[in-house]
């Protein structure tokens, strides 16, 4: 009767976590949340989190890094944080929880998931070459990076150094890739609010599990680049 009672007490066990443990890939999406005239633009693939702060008009922060959440607690360990450089390299432990397909966190504040719009660019890319004149010169991997980060019609750029606690810019905002064709309009832009609200055109094209990007830059320069899946 006693082993019986340990075979049930277990299989409650197993079953319990079954439903309340979340894997990190249950957030995957886009969430948002508005107050006033402030945007919290939430995006999670792949494993990694990035949230940016911003008015409709003007840049305000960003943070990010890997995460893992276990249906109650968002553990994100932080790459970067403009606003707070000293966060970088340490873990937060947010109290997160699924209502639905929206998060809410322990402020009560509502991030609702906005409508999934998956694509094969999705996840989370590194730079890793660029096209000068007819060569292409790789980037090899370290400290310093670029990141993408492309989520159900939403991306973000950043560029950083988690090993200095460095942060050199980000960009983001929604994004369509069809026929090649890789089109972008911006949100946000830490290094010129001016540019918020522009479209750029770029080929975008998948060849060998590589991104090939080209176009020109929100500067009106020709680019030619190369990105890997992280």
């Amino acid at each position: 009767m006693k082993a019986l009672h340990t075979i049930i007490l277990t299989i409650h066990i197993l079953f319990a976590n079954s439903v309340f443990s979340q894997p990190s890939s249950s957030l995957n999406g886009v969430y948002h949340a508005k107050t006033s005239d402030i945007n919290t633009l939430w995006l999670f693939a792949d494993g990694y989190s990035s949230q940016i702060v911003y008015k409709d008009n003007a840049y305000m922060s960003t943070k990010g890094g890997p995460y893992q959440y276990d249906g109650k607690t968002l553990s994100l360990i932080l790459e970067y944080s403009d606003k707070d450089s000293s966060e970088v390299g340490k873990t937060q432990e947010l109290h997160i929880l699924l209502e639905g397909s929206d998060l809410k966190n322990d402020k009560g504040v509502l991030f609702k998931k906005q409508p999934a719009k998956s694509q094969d660019l999705d996840g989370v890319w590194r730079i890793s070459g660029r096209k000068q004149g007819n060569e292409i010169s790789t980037i090899q991997r370290g400290d310093r990076k670029t990141i993408k980060i492309l989520v159900d019609g939403y991306f973000q750029w950043v560029a950083i150094n988690p090993a200095v606690k460095g942060f050199y810019g980000t960009g983001g905002g929604h994004y369509v890739h069809k026929d090649q064709q890789y089109t972008e309009h911006l949100l946000f832009f830490s290094r010129d609010n001016s540019r918020v609200g522009n479209h750029l055109n770029f080929k975008g094209e998948i060849k060998e599990n590589e991104w090939h990007h080209s176009g020109n830059s929100s500067k009106g320069e020709p680019l030619y680049e190369i990105w890997s899946r992280e």
